[in-house]
């Protein structure tokens, strides 16, 4: 049987007693009712697993004693970077959990002039808070011990403006050559998602004055979570680690 992985913020060191954070120790004690003696695999975003024995558990307070450390060298040698414009409903959720599964390390939240969702304020920073949740529970899933981080939301102009020496790409049914014709100097991508209704024509001459790559994914129009998902694949399998 798999040994849970369990995600801890606090600082882990191999022979350490620890009380686990009030929410992993509801899911140990409560969704998972494991007890005394039962092991547990930590990790709290440093690349190492942690793995830990229950001392003692409740529904609410379990204590561990850590066991052993082991680098975890699950992390693809491409660095890619997502801005993805907010899709609607569960779509995004969907985007964001599939993404970290397949190696993203880093997500951006973007506002375009045809994204259909309204939020800001306090609404906003609940679904940012959220979809770190989603990061955290995709990487307990997929064996990451590094927490991509999900960064603050931020209009599609200003994220396009930021220094970078990655390789900016965006997606365009006109480009002329796809993944396989795209040379990179560096191990760092930035990639671009629009929304479901596409870049408008002012964003995408925007995009060309900050240098940004435009690459053909392929004859068919793909949904915006399909497009990302796709297209990371498409990196990591010709730059990354699949294949």
């Amino acid at each position: 049987m798999r040994v849970p992985r369990i995600y801890q913020s606090s600082a882990l060191a191999q022979g350490q007693n620890i009380m686990l954070d009030s929410e992993a120790a509801g899911h140990v004690g409560r969704v998972l009712r494991m007890s005394a003696g039962e092991q547990i695999e930590l990790f709290n975003g440093d690349g190492n697993n942690y793995l830990s024995e229950i001392v003692a558990a409740s529904k609410k307070n379990v204590e561990v004693t850590t066991i052993s450390q082991s680098a975890n060298p699950s992390e693809s040698p491409l660095n890619l970077h997502l801005g993805q414009v907010i899709s609607r409903g569960d779509r995004m959720d969907f985007t964001i959990q599939k993404s970290v599964e397949l190696g993203v390390n880093t997500i951006t939240p973007l506002f375009s002039e045809r994204c259909g969702v309204k939020l800001s304020g306090e609404r906003l920073d609940k679904k940012i808070q959220q979809w770190q949740k989603i990061v955290i529970s995709a990487c307990e899933q997929c064996g990451r011990s590094v927490v991509p981080e999900v960064r603050p939301a931020m209009t599609l102009e200003l994220w396009c403006a930021e220094n970078s020496d990655a390789l900016k790409l965006n997606l365009h049914p006109r480009a002329s050559h796809g993944i396989n014709g795209l040379a990179l100097d560096t191990q760092r991508v930035r990639l671009l998602i629009g929304p479901e209704g596409g870049l408008s024509a002012t964003e995408i001459a925007m995009t060309e004055q900050h240098h940004f790559t435009d690459v053909l994914l392929g004859p068919r129009v793909l949904r915006t979570e399909t497009a990302a998902l796709t297209t990371i694949s498409a990196l990591q399998l010709r730059f990354g680690d699949l294949g």
